[in-house]
């Protein structure tokens, strides 16, 4: 159930409402928009009766969601969630998430961490755990290479985005780092996903390589349901029949989230595709789709990477690719208000 308030409902009156839900044993999920606060109602096995909410000052209509997911839909906020860390925004302004695919020494990310931010990038990604397919392949620096990344962001004043393997990873991560990753392979580790719930930094969840938007988006709701608001999501491309390319770019996955979901959508053209010479035509398509973002990996000297060399761009490549990306979203986001005008005049 959600729990609508008027545009003029007071902060008390807001949390009369949230101690009414507690009160009857279910947990509220307030959520502040532009003009109005709507409040989530979960816990419940089977339907709720609206009486003992409509009944309170400032509540303008309770309304039943029939949808599986409750948090993460427009039904709950029409607004879409903005995340902010410091002066770094992902959903109000174009994000660029680059960096290194894995930690593999100092040097290495330094190197790249100056490039992203010569650039005017906000976001630095690197994996210090490396969840990969063979046991002998290169796992990450774990927590030195948290360290390293901590000292990157010092240095350069960039956020940190890194992925949690399992839970004793998570806990770590959230002390070195700024967002919490979810990778494609935990997107249903449903207690992994619990206890960034219970984290209170922002995560970047990566759909799973075979599953359905529905899916997806009730990952999320896991995250959500434990009072982490703070989710992005990342299309990281889906397991089909093609060997062209290592996964296929779901592109349509971007509108069709943004028109279901508040939440914002980045998308990582380095991983669904597997090659240098794809990521950035991907890229392009990407943005012009609506992406809020991009998750791209860069490599000072790929042919020596530990770690998924071959689809790391160059520095000269990402270069480009950061100025055509803010070129078409600024045209997109030009379309956008311009259609929101348009509505609004008519």
């Amino acid at each position: 159930m959600l729990i609508v308030m008027n545009s003029d409902a007071t902060e008390a009156d807001v949390w009369r409402v949230v101690e009414r839900i507690e009160s009857l044993g279910f947990k509220a999920h307030p959520m502040p928009g532009s003009n109005r606060t709507a409040i989530g109602l979960t816990g419940n096995q089977g339907a709720v009766d609206p009486a003992p909410f409509a009944e309170l000052p400032g509540v303008a209509e309770c309304v039943r969601v029939t949808k599986p997911y409750k948090l993460v839909g427009r039904d709950l906020k029409h607004d879409k969630t903005v995340i902010r860390v410091g002066e770094a925004e992902i959903g109000d302004e174009f994000a660029m998430i680059a960096g290194v695919c894995a930690v593999e020494s100092r040097e290495q990310t330094m190197l790249t961490a100056e490039v992203v931010a010569g650039m005017g990038c906000k976001w630095f990604r690197g994996g210090a755990f490396k969840p990969r397919t063979s046991p002998y392949a290169f796992q990450g620096l774990a927590e030195e290479g948290l360290r390293i990344l901590s000292d990157a962001r010092d240095a350069f004043g960039l956020r940190i985005v890194t992925e949690a393997v399992d839970e004793p990873a998570l806990d770590l991560v959230e002390k070195y780092a700024d967002v919490i990753q979810i990778g494609t392979r935990n997107m249903q580790n449903f207690s992994l996903l619990r206890r960034a719930g219970q984290a209170r930094k922002p995560v970047l969840l990566k759909r799973g390589m075979s599953s359905t938007l529905e899916e997806f988006l009730l990952a999320a709701e896991y995250i959500m349901s434990e009072g982490n608001y703070k989710v992005i999501l990342c299309e990281r491309g889906v397991r089909t029949f093609g060997d062209h390319s290592r996964f296929t770019p779901d592109l349509s996955v971007i509108p069709a989230a943004q028109r279901l979901s508040h939440l914002p959508i980045v998308f990582d053209p380095s991983h669904s595709t597997g090659n240098r010479e794809t990521v950035i035509p991907m890229a392009r398509a990407a943005v012009a789709a609506g992406a809020d973002g991009l998750l791209v990996d860069i490599h000072p000297y790929p042919e020596r990477a530990l770690c998924d060399g071959p689809q790391a761009l160059l520095f000269d490549m990402f270069r480009d690719l950061v100025a055509q990306a803010r070129a078409i979203a600024e045209i997109v986001k030009r379309h956008s208000e311009a259609h929101i005008i348009g509505a609004t005049v008519k």
